[in-house]
């Protein structure tokens, strides 16, 4: 029987909404929020105004993209946390009253868990490629970096994580302290193709476990350009591509040295990535590398699906509806993830 499920995702500065028929996607509409460009990273006041005006009309897209009817939908899924509080707010209660109106069921979502489920979102009626439980996944994003041992759509286990600042932020502060425009990881992406990865050499933080530390390699990297600076006022400009390509390196180095020691304690050889920095091509390319090596099976998500999308929302939605997981209208969202 076909379930028609609406994802509302608004955790930080894209609001955005998907329609998906059981697992398959219909539709996936995000709105971007330009204005915090100038800024050089998200303005939490401005990011919830921005929301306030794009989900009614997200939401009328995404129906229309997806051919159904509001009276069609089966449940709304919202992103419950964690994120920006103003941002969640609004989508939480958007979610509320959306769901109350129609009198249907409303479930709440976690961004993170979400982001993993995305790799069970089917694009066409060829696309089964989905990781077999268990698997491991690396999420990485702007403002989390975790390894989670997923067993069930519902069941997974933190691993390892950061104790401080996540990988996407690391590559952010680095591109700002390099003068490139917002946001950064991506640009460093860019000019790190044709750049040096083993020009300059950065401390690999070290962590316990399986845990991860990046603020250190933050503090490492303004240090060693503010000093650089002061020998040569044009050593940014002359070395943009090389400074990109070895902070990258040992980023991913990081992430992957712990991968690799979670894949070897575990057993586990199905392996995915997910979140915004699955979007980088060398990390794609790493992992993809390595577990050929390894004798992993290698799970990586579609670009459409790295970054902040109410697809995923829907996609763990559907599951949760599944198995019968309702939220009530006491519900509240959560900025820090609970547990």
């Amino acid at each position: 029987m076909k379930k028609y499920i609406l994802g509302i995702e608004s955790s930080c500065d894209d609001t955005s909404a998907a329609v998906v028929e059981n697992n398959k996607i219909l539709a996936n509409v995000i709105a971007n929020q330009e204005v915090h460009r100038k800024y050089g990273g998200v303005v939490p006041e401005l990011a919830s105004r921005a929301h306030q005006q794009n989900i009614i009309p997200v939401v009328e897209a995404a129906l229309k993209k997806a051919a159904i009817e509001k009276k069609q939908l089966s449940a709304i899924a919202f992103t419950r946390g964690p994120g920006l509080l103003g941002s969640l707010l609004v989508g939480t209660s958007f979610s509320k009253s959306f769901a109350l109106s129609l009198g249907i069921p409303l479930i709440e979502v976690d961004h993170m868990q979400a982001h993993i489920l995305a790799h069970f979102i089917q694009t066409d009626e060829l696309n089964n490629n989905s990781p077999t439980f268990p698997f491991l996944c690396l999420t990485i994003s702007g403002g989390h970096t975790q390894i989670v041992r997923v067993d069930t759509y519902q069941d997974m286990t933190l691993l390892g994580k950061t104790i401080d600042d996540a990988a996407g932020e690391a590559f952010d502060k680095a591109a700002k302290i390099m003068g490139l425009p917002y946001p950064g990881g991506p640009e460093i992406d860019k000019l790190a193709k044709v750049g040096d990865a083993n020009r300059f050499t950065f401390p690999k933080p070290k962590m316990p476990e399986l845990d991860y530390s990046f603020s250190g390699l933050k503090t490492s990297f303004l240090y060693f350009v503010r000093d650089e600076l002061k020998k040569n006022p044009d050593f940014i400009q002359q070395n943009t591509n090389d400074l990109c390509a070895s902070i990258q390196k040992v980023i991913i180095d990081t992430l992957m040295d712990k991968l690799v020691i979670a894949a070897k304690k575990t057993g586990i050889k199905e392996i995915a990535i997910a979140g915004g920095v699955s979007a980088n091509s060398e990390m794609r390319n790493r992992l993809l590398e390595i577990g050929k090596k390894s004798g992993w099976q290698v799970y990586i998500p579609e670009l459409q699906f790295t970054t902040d999308n109410a697809a995923m929302i829907a996609i763990a939605g559907y599951y949760k509806f599944l198995n019968n997981e309702f939220s009530d209208q006491r519900v509240v969202p959560y900025a820090r993830s609970i547990g």
